[in-house]
């Protein structure tokens, strides 16, 4: 049954109504806003600026590098500044504050900062693809790590968004981390602290949330949760350590859940598969869970018996 003209007017008119209901839903007669697909295609920039020749132009010589590097980074001072100005301004009028004389200043000098800090990322961004190398016997090289494996991707994206989220950057890092996350399932909030050396195998269900501590040289696998312990306080809770710390040369085999911000793991630890940590373990020390108790029965071989076509009649 088609809606009539009559009621397709009433349901436009209810539908506008349930705007003003749920203000916070909507964001009508605003000017500033990030744009999702803006962003994503920052990304996309950042990533064949951090890995040239690996993405975007192909065929680079030394001679094209200069006016290459100098046009890219043209571009993603242009989109960054935009869409940090879009954030900063959106922020503020979200919080009633008015106009912000200083929100355009404030978006220059946190570009001008971000730009700086590139060669630092593509200096860590070298020692995660190498720890990949390293950890992973089935890398044929680092070139395959950095065009084929999620657990980069994710890390690179996460290296990005987490630097525009120690500027204080709203919005955009959580708009970087979670394309990072429908792109690859690996979950890790901008906010996390993740030093050099990082690994991630697999890679899919990793879940890192916002305020876990990871030292150098940590390997984790598919489906660790590195979460809270509860989080029924809901923004009581924001600020407060929740999440927990990994120290140096931490390995986290699959499906683990290591929860609590009080929660350490030492330095040199293994976690084994399918753990459920919520308290400090010593350096250097192994946990994992009791061996199930495995039954085994024989069961005689089949015989092979050729079934016979069904007949039928025509």
């Amino acid at each position: 049954m088609s809606i009539q003209k009559q009621d397709l007017t009433q349901l436009t008119q209810d539908i506008i109504a349930s705007y003003g209901r749920y203000a916070e839903t909507q964001y009508i007669g605003a000017t500033f806003l990030p744009n999702r697909d803006v962003v994503i295609q920052l990304v996309k920039t950042m990533r064949e600026l951090l890995f040239p020749g690996f993405f975007g132009r192909q065929n680079l010589t030394q001679g094209d590098l200069q006016f290459h590097v100098s046009s890219m980074l043209g571009s993603i001072r242009d989109m960054l500044f935009d869409q940090v100005r879009r954030a900063i301004r959106h922020q503020h009028q979200r919080s009633g504050k008015g106009d912000c004389e200083n929100c355009d200043t404030t978006a220059a000098a946190i570009t001008d900062e971000f730009l700086g800090s590139i060669p630092r990322l593509r200096e860590v961004l070298a020692t995660d693809a190498q720890a990949a190398f390293e950890g992973d016997p089935a890398a044929g090289s680092v070139d395959e790590i950095i065009f084929c494996y999620p657990g980069y991707l994710a890390i690179t994206i996460y290296r990005i968004a987490h630097e525009l989220h120690r500027l204080a950057v709203p919005l955009v890092p959580r708009i970087m981390s979670e394309y990072a996350h429908s792109l690859t399932g690996i979950d890790i909030h901008p906010g996390a602290e993740i030093s050099d050396y990082f690994f991630i195998d697999h890679g899919t269900g990793v879940v890192i949330g916002e305020t876990t501590h990871i030292g150098k040289n940590v390997k984790i696998y598919q489906g660790v949760t590195l979460g809270a312990l509860s989080t029924r306080g809901g923004q009581s809770l924001r600020g407060s350590k929740r999440h927990p710390t990994l120290q140096d040369d931490v390995m986290v085999y699959p499906n683990a859940s290591i929860l609590g911000g009080d929660t350490v793991i030492g330095r040199g630890a293994t976690i084994n598969g399918n753990v459920f940590v919520t308290q400090t373990v010593p350096a250097n020390t192994r946990v994992s869970v009791k061996h199930p108790e495995l039954q085994y029965r024989n069961r005689p071989p089949k015989e092979f018996v050729q079934e016979q076509p069904p007949d039928f009649q025509i």
